[in-house]
C-alpha cells in the first residue's frame, strides 16, 4: 500500500452552513501533524466544501511532508454550481502543487445522490429510493454522471496539472479513461462480507491504480455489521441536526477499531495503491460520557472523539489505524 491515509473534514457546506463552524489554521496543523506522526499517514484526504479552508489546509499539509488528496465535496448543489467549486479548487490545489507537494485532485465523492441533476428527490435518501432495485435507472444515471464528469475533468484540467481521480460509488460506473486513478467509496457490511476482497481484488487487476475511500463503522455494538448506515442511531432536530441516540444501543469502541483492522488488512492483502479511512473527527457529534442518550459520538466514524468543548481523544480505531499503518 503506497498511499496510508485519512479523511480530514475542513468544513461540508449543505445550503450555506459548514459543518464546521471555526477554522482554526493552528489546530489543523496540530491534526495534521497527529495524522503523520502518531497515525503513521503519510497522506491525508482532504474534504469540504469552501475552497479557500480546502487550499489553507492543503498548504499546512504539504508543509508537513504528506501526499494531499485535495477533494471538494458538493452537497445540494446544481451541476453549474459543482463545476464552479471545481474550477476555484482546481486553481487553489496547483498553487499547492506548484510549491512542490504531491497532489491528486479529487473529483468530487458520490455525486450522484449528494447532489441535485442526477436523480430526482430533495435529498440523500429521496434519491437513494430511486435507486433500490432499479438497474435501468442506476444505468440512467450513470450515463448522465459520464456527461457531467467528462466536462467537469475538462475545466479541472484548464487548472490543474496533477493526477486526477473520483471517488465513487460503484454502481455510478465512471469512465475510468478520464482519470489516473480509480477510487472506490466501499464500505464492508454483512451483506457483502463475502465477496469484499473479490470486488476490490477484480478492480485492483484491471491495471490503473485504485485507492479505497469512505470505509469506517460507527463506536456501537453491532455497527460493523451495518457499517453503511452506522450513523443512523441518532435523531434530528426540524433543522437536520444530530440531537440524541435512539434508545437500545451500547457503546463500543472495539467494534470500530476490530473493524478498521480487518479491513485495512483486506486492502493490504489485495494491493491496493491506497486507503483512505473516513475520518479523523466529527465535531458535530460530540462524546459525552455521561449521558449516553446524548453520546453522539456513538454514532460517528471518527477516529477521536469530540467533546463539547472542542477537544478530542482517541479512540480505540485510532490506536488500530495506528497499528496498521505503522506495520506497512
Amino acid at each position: 500500500m503506497r498511499a496510508k491515509g485519512i479523511a480530514y473534514d475542513t468544513g461540508f457546506v449543505r445550503h450555506g452552513e459548514f459543518s464546521v463552524e471555526e477554522f482554526d489554521l493552528d489546530a489543523v496543523r496540530s491534526d495534521l501533524t497527529v495524522i503523520r506522526d502518531d497515525l503513521h499517514c503519510n497522506a491525508v484526504h482532504l474534504v469540504g466544501g469552501d475552497a479557500d479552508r480546502l487550499e489553507r489546509a492543503a498548504e499546512v499539509a504539504a508543509d508537513l511532508g504528506l501526499e494531499i488528496w485535495f477533494s471538494p465535496y458538493p452537497l445540494e448543489l446544481t451541476p453549474d454550481e459543482i463545476l464552479g467549486l471545481f474550477a476555484d479548487c482546481a486553481r487553489g490545489a496547483e498553487r499547492v502543487r506548484q510549491r512542490g507537494a504531491e497532489v491528486v485532485f479529487v473529483t468530487g465523492v458520490e455525486l450522484s445522490i449528494m447532489n441535485s441533476g442526477f436523480l430526482p428527490g430533495d435529498d440523500v435518501l429521496q434519491r437513494l429510493g430511486q435507486l433500490l432495485g432499479q438497474p435501468e435507472r442506476m444505468r440512467e444515471v450513470a450515463g448522465k454522471l459520464n456527461a457531467f464528469l467528462a466536462e467537469a475533468v475538462g475545466v479541472v484540467r484548464e487548472h490543474f496539472g496533477g493526477r486526477l481521480t473520483y471517488a465513487c460509488i460503484p454502481f455510478e460506473n465512471p469512465d475510468w479513461d478520464l482519470f489516473d486513478i480509480k477510487s472506490f467509496e466501499l464500505i464492508r457490511s454483512a451483506e457483502v462480507a463475502g465477496v469484499y476482497a473479490e470486488s476490490i481484488r477484480n478492480v485492483v487487476a484491471q491495471g490503473k491504480p485504485v485507492a479505497i475511500t469512505g470505509f469506517n463503522t460507527a463506536a456501537w455494538r453491532g455497527s460493523g455489521a451495518v457499517a453503511p448506515r452506522s450513523m443512523e442511531i441518532v435523531e434530528h432536530d426540524e433543522t437536520g441536526r444530530p440531537t440524541r441516540v435512539k434508545d437500545g444501543y451500547v457503546r463500543d469502541e472495539e467494534e470500530q477499531a476490530t473493524y478498521l483492522r480487518e479491513v485495512l488488512q483486506v486492502l493490504e492483502e489485495e494491493n491496493v495503491d491506497g486507503a483512505f479511512v473516513y475520518l479523523f473527527s466529527l465535531g458535530s457529534h460530540p462524546h459525552r460520557p455521561d449521558d449516553p442518550g446524548r453520546d453522539l459520538d456513538m454514532a460517528s466514524p471518527g477516529i477521536v472523539k469530540v467533546l463539547d468543548d472542542g477537544s478530542w481523544e482517541p479512540k480505540a480505531a485510532f490506536g488500530a489505524v495506528a497499528e496498521v499503518y505503522a506495520r506497512i
